[in-house]
């Protein structure tokens, strides 16, 4: 049965849960309802915190087909539990159901996806998921997503559009000439609403919701108990200060609803057309559509409120609202198979995949082209919640917990707080026992030592150095929709940089073309706009391969194409509306150069009539396109000459896959010397290419034609090199990063050596380091995938083996001085598909390779995403800053994404640059590393807090006494909140530092500088409290005592004489709480200053001026109170009067305190255990030595002596790629030697066993 009760819904992708079936219990109800009642309800609350415990103490296991809940836990390392009703979905009730009309619903899918044959398996495929003659579905929702029984797979699965398992064939064959209104009705009936739902919860829902945080309970115990013991006036102020906790809360997250509500709900209420299966028109709303539906989209254009897939027309789309890309893109009609002899008929249509056909919900379509009398369709294929956008939209209203040392690292410390405030607990209790209390004291008295041990400020104080440093990134222009992610920036020592646009310039300069004549290479040609090349080819190439069109006049498009196009000078027309209404076809796009190019042109008076007859000369129109492809790394279109009789098909792209699809014979010999001499210099080099067409392709032929069937058997034509400036910040950020020992690594789609001749450039890669290019081929023929080892400057030489000089093979050096280790840098650098291969078939490889990788070139978006979770695995933590293109997958990945595009639209990265400069990234780690050493100082100073209060009250329990209200008061508020607000408020440090702090707070120097602070402490107080019972003057404190020197007493006794008679029912007044209650005052101020550090990563604390003037100031007033009392100040706080001399022993007591804590927290522990136990090593590059000088051999003694006094012992490092460049170092087979070659082995391919073979 354990088979049948647990299974895995989602498998394989990232919300990936394990579900169990259950069904409800009347007698475990009955027992949980008498442990409520009970418990006074608390039961009730721990059921509600965990919904596995409430599922299991009030269910049954059951078998998942028939349960009534399913419990759902994520397989994620976070494993969070869920749990979910089972609803029915009938459907008899419908008014379509006619066992016909039932067959056509059921042609909408085995509840996992569309199916494709409208007959057989319609009869039987009610019976796939509903097991009762009723007709009724089983589902449950989860995130906004319903999940069917599928009996075929036994399981429950989400229902599918036809975004899977449909292929491009049955999408125009079965698909594209609509839905019945029957079919319709029931895949509305299942599919629900099309509708990204953002409900705002009510206030109502909001505050229930929050005041039920385990926080706030906690704290309404402790108002609670704290008003039974009469502390009325603290208890108000912890009130006051939840009040306004919870509101500023409510308000934050309803603001972040209405937010969001507002983005998604732009298309909620578009009236669309759609075509039926008779032809007809029909006009409804856009929450009606369903999978399947066929959408008219207007000519003016429409946000659209669907996953749609292009059949017919063209359509001109913004999709800055999913990519942060500004730029326009054109989309095509899918390639229809059946009418392409060379189409691949079995293909699977994939959103991704034909992204270039698809149109995304939540973009805008800016204008369409079309058919006359025809009109531009798309078949919707993804609903709601399953579009991109819904997506997206799901990502941000259930996002991933945030997994990072810091947080769990606060609930350990948490829960040792809470085992300390248990013995206090049991000690308060046996105490009271033995003196005989009454039972009601006793049980306020041990509970109080729980809430005095657990401060309810911390959450508060915790996201106090957040905020600041969100405010702090704002003014410098970086918004951030995830602040819990700063104090993770904080820990990047590695990040990757996309170049185009980030590193370098955002446009391109045309430096000028290389043409080819009769295969052989022409000179270099700046000056493209002249008379000799108008008609060429290679011009006509420039002038028509692009994506390039004109809204509201202006050309707008790819910025290479802009450039391209405005180099040659040519204009581009597009027909207007009544233009391509008097013809029966699209209007092609018409490009056509000035009149003063053209060789037989002359000049003429009248210059509007020369415009007008230009066209007839010479103009090409642009019949058909293939838009842009990063997967394939080119473009083509179809044009034809005005008058010529065949058509031409141009083509542009990267130069090595435009070559591969020439023919041989046109491709110069020297090519590939020739492509490398320009990308060795830092250009961006583009080839084109050309072929006629055959005369028999018609016009109408062109446009269901397969690119495939275009591209190929093309003339080479040569070269155009575009220029990419660097920006003029990037060297000096990239310096700035590389001394602080954060690593830099290049992701581009672009050219590899091109690449990395801007790595050097830039000074991610030094002139002196050496660079290994890794060629990865998969296997092939029978033979087994292997890896080629180049060195890139001796790239070209790779035939003649003597060219290469041993010298240029990395050498490991050891010398005497750990310090002074230093390794002959090497990069590797590889493209795309070479990471591929790599990451497949050689998995041992992969960790080494992103020790050193730096440049990874021709990347593809879900490469790059690949990339970070590689440099992940190996613990570093990454950023990534990129221009949100095509970036997005990465951008959300990293530890710190950072998108520069200027649109705050690139949803997925949490931080966004309002300037398009990576002067950005330094800014956001230097507060990251503030804010991260902020919580670490809050942390502690919280933790000080409830323990110095903890000891205080527990040394004044021994004595039957305890802290007045007013003193309660005093320290909490005007002290402690006070302190830790301002405490925060540093900024960041001027500059990145080699040193990075530490990641968690289970450490040896963080658990060191806690644990020496709390002995300090208690070591002061004890003396203070058991000192005071010593002096001659002590008696055991009672209303008619008067300790104060003669000179005072008459002043003191005047002043109290009407309060002598009162009778202190608690026992506060006494001379061991006075002198308890000011040592432990000037402690909170004493480790507030000694955690209060500034460099290396924060502005020092006396340029903290809130800080530095509240610390003054309560200096101040508890010095004043103690050594000149106040009588009004000292009756509030319960003071009693105590002589002159034991006044002046307090303060050297103080004194002492502060002298002894602030040397061992700033000298021994920085000086003395930073250097010696707790350094880190800077680049992560382990440092080790053969040869152990004396001062090593002294400084292991000390780390010896000193790891065992603090169980810290010294292990292998905690992070992968420590250990593995300790590794690397004495590997003699690493880095691989030039002209070597890495197989795979056949045999256990599998675990990515390699082994590495020399070429000779």
């Amino acid at each position: 049965m354990d088979k049948e009760e647990r299974k895995i819904i989602n498998q394989g992708q990232e919300d990936e849960m394990e579900i169990y079936g259950y069904n409800l219990s009347r007698w475990k109800l009955a027992i949980v309802s008498l442990g409520v009642i009970c418990t006074g309800g608390f039961l009730l609350l721990l059921l509600y915190w965990m919904p596995e415990w409430r599922v299991k103490a009030t269910c049954v296991r059951a078998a998942i087909k028939d349960c009534e809940v399913v419990l759902l836990r994520t397989t994620d390392e976070f494993k969070t539990w869920f749990c979910a009703k089972i609803r029915f979905l009938s459907l008899e009730t419908h008014p379509f159901s006619s066992p016909k009309s039932m067959s056509d619903k059921l042609s909408i899918g085995r509840a996992v996806c569309l199916i494709e044959n409208p007959t057989e398996e319609n009869r039987q495929e009610i019976s796939k998921y509903s097991q009762t003659e009723s007709q009724q579905i089983r589902y449950f929702t989860h995130h906004s997503i319903k999940y069917f029984w599928n009996d075929n797979i036994h399981n429950f699965s989400f229902l599918k559009g036809l975004d899977e398992g449909v292929s491009c064939t049955s999408i125009y064959e079965k698909h594209s000439a609509g839905l019945t209104k029957g079919m319709h009705a029931y895949r509305k009936l299942l599919y629900g609403i099309n509708e990204i739902a953002v409900k705002v919860p009510s206030v109502f829902k909001l505050l229930i919701k929050e005041v039920l945080n385990p926080f706030y309970i906690f704290q309404l115990f402790s108002v609670i108990l704290w008003c039974t013991d009469e502390y009325y006036y603290y208890a108000l102020a912890i009130v006051v200060m939840s009040i306004v906790s919870i509101v500023t809360s409510l308000y934050s997250i309803r603001k972040q609803y209405v937010m969001l509500h507002d983005m998604v709900a732009t298309h909620s209420t578009v009236r669309v057309s759609v075509c039926r299966v008779n032809e007809e028109m029909e006009e409804i709303f856009s929450t009606d559509l369903v999978p399947g539906d066929v959408v008219v989209i207007p000519l003016n254009g429409i946000i659209m409120p669907c996953d749609a897939v292009l059949i017919n027309g063209t359509c001109i789309v913004n999709e800055s609202m999913l990519t942060g890309e500004s730029v326009p893109v054109t989309k095509t009609n899918l390639p229809n198979p059946s009418v392409d002899v060379r189409g691949k008929g079995d293909e699977l249509y994939n959103p991704e995949t034909h992204k270039r056909h698809t149109l995304f919900c939540g973009t805008t379509v800016i204008q369409t082209r079309f058919y006359t009398g025809e009109f531009v369709k798309a078949i919707v294929v993804r609903t709601g919640f399953s579009t991109s956008k819904g997506q997206l939209v799901r990502s941000i209203l259930y996002p991933k917990p945030t997994d990072f040392k810091l947080y769990r690292d606060a609930y350990l410390f948490l829960l040792c707080l809470v085992a300390v405030a248990g013995i206090g607990f049991i000690y308060t209790i046996i105490n009271s026992i033995l003196n005989e209390v009454e039972v009601g004291i006793i049980i306020i008295e041990s509970l109080d030592i729980i809430t005095i041990t657990v401060p309810p400020a911390l959450p508060a104080a915790m996201t106090a150095g957040i905020v600041y440093a969100q405010r702090r990134l704002k003014k410098i222009g970086i918004f951030c929709i995830s602040p819990q992610r700063i104090n993770i920036c904080g820990q990047l020592n590695l990040v990757c940089f996309d170049k185009t646009g980030t590193l370098t310039e955002d446009g391109l300069d045309l430096w000028g073309i290389q043409r080819v004549e009769n295969t052989r290479f022409l000179l270099p040609e700046e000056n493209v706009c002249n008379e000799m090349l108008v008609k060429s080819q290679f011009v006509a190439c420039m002038a028509t391969c692009h994506s390039l069109t004109k809204i509201e006049g202006v050309l707008s498009g790819d910025p290479l194409d802009l450039k391209m196009f405005e180099a040659i000078g040519w204009i581009l027309e597009e027909a207007t509306e009544e233009e391509t209404a008097l013809h029966n076809r699209i209007m092609p796009t018409v490009v056509r150069p000035p009149k003063q190019l053209l060789p037989e042109s002359t000049p003429a008076g009248n210059q509007e009539m020369e415009l007008f007859e230009l066209p007839a000369i010479y103009e090409i129109g642009i019949v058909r396109q293939f838009p842009f492809s990063s997967a394939l790394q080119r473009m083509s279109v179809v044009a034809r000459v005005l008058g010529d009789k065949k058509m031409d098909a141009y083509m542009k792209g990267a130069p090595e896959v435009i070559a591969s699809l020439c023919k041989p014979e046109t491709v110069p010999v020297d090519f590939q010397k020739v492509l490398e001499d320009f990308t060795k210099q830092g250009f961006r080099v583009i080839a084109l290419a050309h072929r006629k067409l055959e005369s028999k392709l018609t016009w109408h032929k062109v446009q269901n034609i397969s690119r495939d069937a275009i591209e190929n058997n093309m003339d080479f034509m040569g070269l155009i090199i575009m220029q990419n400036k660097l920006k003029q910040e990037t060297p000096a950020v990239l310096e700035d990063l590389h001394k602080a020992n954060i690593r830099t690594v290049m992701v581009t789609g672009d050219n590899m050596l091109t690449a990395v001749s801007v790595a050097r450039d830039c000074g991610m890669i030094l002139p002196q380091d050496k660079v290994i290019i890794a060629e990865a081929l998969p296997p092939k023929d029978g033979k087994v995938a292997k890896i080629n080892w180049h060195y890139a400057d001796s790239l070209t030489q790779c035939s003649h083996p003597s060219a290469i000089d041993s010298e240029d093979i990395p050498v490991k050096l050891v010398h005497d001085s750990l310090e002074d280790l230093q390794m002959t840098r090497y990069h590797f650098a590889m493209n795309g598909k070479s990471f591929s291969v790599i990451l497949e078939h050689f998995q041992d490889l992969v960790p080494k390779l992103m020790l050193h990788g730096t440049v990874f070139a021709r990347m593809a978006p879900d490469q790059k995403t690949q990339l970070i979770e590689a440099l992940q695995n190996v613990d570093y933590f990454v950023g990534m800053c990129g221009d949100g293109a095509n970036d997005c997958g990465a951008l959300k990945r990293a530890h710190g994404g950072i998108s520069l595009s200027e649109l705050e639209a690139s949803v997925a990265s949490p931080f966004t640059s309002k300037t398009p400069s990576i002067s950005c990234v330094p800014n956001l780690i230097r507060e990251g590393r503030a804010a991260l050493i902020t919580s670490f100082c809050v942390f502690k100073f919280m933790a000080l807090y409830s323990i110095i209060q903890y000891f205080s009250v527990t040394l004044l329990y021994s004595i039957l006494s305890n802290l007045g209200d007013f003193q309660f008061l005093f320290i909490d508020l005007a002290i402690i909140l006070v302190v830790v607000f301002t405490m925060s408020l540093n900024p960041a440090w001027k500059e990145l530092v080699p040193q990075r702090p530490p990641s968690g707070l289970i450490s040896g120097a963080l658990l060191f500088s806690v644990l020496s602070q709390i002995i300090i402490s208690i070591g002061f107080q004890s003396l203070g409290f058991f000192w005071v019972k010593q002096q001659p003057w002590y008696e055991v404190w009672h209303p008619e005592s008067d300790a104060c020197n003669t000179t005072r007493s008459l002043f003191w006794n005047s002043s109290h004489v009407d309060n002598e008679t009162e009778l202190d029912e608690h026992n506060i007044k006494n001379y061991e709480n006075t002198t308890v209650f000011f040592i432990s005052s000037f402690q909170y101020l004493i480790v507030a200053i000694a955690f209060s550090k500034g460099k290396p990563f924060r502005q020092p604390c006396y340029k903290n001026y809130f800080f530095v003037f509240s610390v003054i100031f309560l200096y101040a007033f508890i010095l004043f109170i103690m050594l000149y009392p106040v009588a009004s100040v000292d009756q509030v706080l319960e003071i009693v009067c105590v002589p002159y001399q034991w006044r002046i022993t307090m303060l050297i007591i103080v004194l002492v305190n502060a002298f002894v804590s602030i040397t061992v927290e700033n000298f021994f522990l920085d000086m003395v255990l930073g250097k010696v136990v707790f350094n880190r090593d800077k680049q992560g590059e382990y440092r080790f030595s053969t040869t152990q000088p004396p001062q090593e051999s002294v400084d292991r003694w000390g780390k010896c002596c000193l790891s065992w006094a603090l169980g810290c012992r010294k292990k292998t490092p905690k992070a992968k790629y420590m250990y593995l460049a300790q590794e690397l170092l004495v590997d003699p087979e690493w880095p691989p030697k030039p002209q070597t070659t890495t197989e795979a082995k056949a045999l256990v391919r599998e675990n990515g066993s390699c082994q590495i073979i020399t070429i000779t």
